[in-house]
């Protein structure tokens, strides 16, 4: 089937539908970031590094501005995004997924043709010296105010800045947060695992100072600008629970996790206002989640078994998920496509509350082809003629 772009409006209607709980067809969206830019040498010509990326603010806005363009123009052409221009660039200061394990004391690496990354600062028998350090005064943190710093020269770099005829704006300085047994993946490598499975009880608190820091640290940034305030919606990612039991996950992570949920919004878990990223094979995972605390929202990596995802957690759960992003870089576009069928005809579809994408985060360097694929088989398999 050779399908038909559709128009922005007709876009916009695939969305409108899913969001009013009546959807004709399963959106499409791509999660990406300018990765696609920086380690696409087609798309890189200047060969600039993500080392220049973090450090030189013109560099950021070229590369920011770059990848708006190419979004708008190019794949959102291959799904359910608009692809209209924006008027102004949106900038930030880009932190990738360094940020937790940079701030609490890891080092950061720049490999060539790689996404940068943290080396871990600790070992086993640095527990209790970590326990016992003081993080509560977070805008005198070494790494934090080198960004802030950074954060500032980008601010006045962006004043003069023009990309297409078009001027943008930073955003203010922010930070999230990526789980906290990924950051005790993160700072102390294998042996966090060890503290996991031989120390529970001082890696429940290795846990809890973790998140207590990371709120310290999240609502001093948040008081700069507008101020910190509750959600509406519950939001958390933790990648590293695909590394633990689910009996581990139940006794000592789950009330780690109901900790950060309750911190930042206004909801409890009996409310259903909560969603989650998970990538890697945690899915045993979910329906803990679902029933003891509320997340409804689920965005998946790989490996999933969507059928019987859908099935674990019922047709009132929204998922997002989809083809491994090996399958689309690697792949050709018959394959990307009956992949993408193969997805959608599982019964992920039930309810009206599945979301295609890649699973998960698009790399550098997939063929359009592949994507357009995708896209195509999205607008064939994945309507509902007669309601979800």
């Amino acid at each position: 089937m050779n399908a038909v772009e559709p128009t922005n409006a007709e876009k916009k209607a695939v969305w409108d539908s899913y969001r009013a709980g009546k959807p004709t067809r399963v959106p499409l969206t791509w999660g990406v970031n300018p990765r696609i830019i920086l380690l696409n040498p087609a798309l890189n010509p200047e060969g600039y590094t993500y080392r220049q990326y973090f450090t030189e603010p013109r560099v950021t806005l070229i590369v920011q501005s770059r990848f708006q363009e190419y979004a708008a123009t190019v794949l959102n052409r291959t799904c359910d995004s608009d692809t209209t221009l924006p008027e102004a660039w949106n900038f930030s200061a880009d932190n990738q997924n360094i940020y937790d394990g940079a701030y609490f004391g890891g080092t950061v690496v720049f490999d060539e043709g790689q996404v940068p990354s943290v080396v871990s600062a600790f070992a086993f028998d640095d527990l209790d010296a970590f326990l016992a350090h003081d993080f509560t005064r977070p805008l005198e943190n070494p790494w934090l105010k080198a960004r802030l710093e950074f954060h500032a020269r980008l601010v006045r770099e962006a004043e003069s800045f023009t990309y297409l005829g078009r001027k943008g704006k930073v955003a203010p300085f922010g930070l999230g947060f990526d789980g906290p047994v990924t950051a005790v993946a993160t700072l102390f490598g294998a042996d966090g695992m060890a503290i996991l499975a031989a120390e529970p009880v001082k890696a429940r608190r290795l846990m809890e100072k973790i998140v207590d820091d990371v709120l310290v640290r999240n609502r001093a940034l948040a008081d700069r600008n507008d101020g910190w305030k509750k959600g509406d919606w519950g939001w958390a990612a933790d990648d590293s629970i695909q590394l633990i039991s689910a009996d581990m996950y139940r006794s000592l992570v789950l009330p780690v996790h109901a900790r950060w949920y309750d911190a930042i919004a206004t909801g409890s878990a009996a409310d259903g206002r909560r969603s989650i990223h998970l990538c890697g094979d945690a899915t045993r995972h979910f329906p803990i989640l679902h029933k003891e605390l509320g997340v409804t929202r689920f965005d998946t990596g790989f490996p999933v078994d969507f059928g019987a995802l859908r099935q674990a957690l019922g047709p009132d759960v929204e998922i997002a998920g989809g083809p491994p992003v090996m399958v689309l870089r690697e792949g050709t576009p018959d394959t990307c496509a009956r992949e993408a069928r193969r997805i959608l005809e599982s019964g992920i579809m039930r309810g009206g509350r599945f979301i295609l994408r890649e699973g998960n985060n698009l790399p550098p360097c997939v063929p359009l082809a592949n994507l357009q694929a995708v896209y195509t088989a999205c607008q064939e398999y994945g309507r509902y003629p007669n309601g979800a």
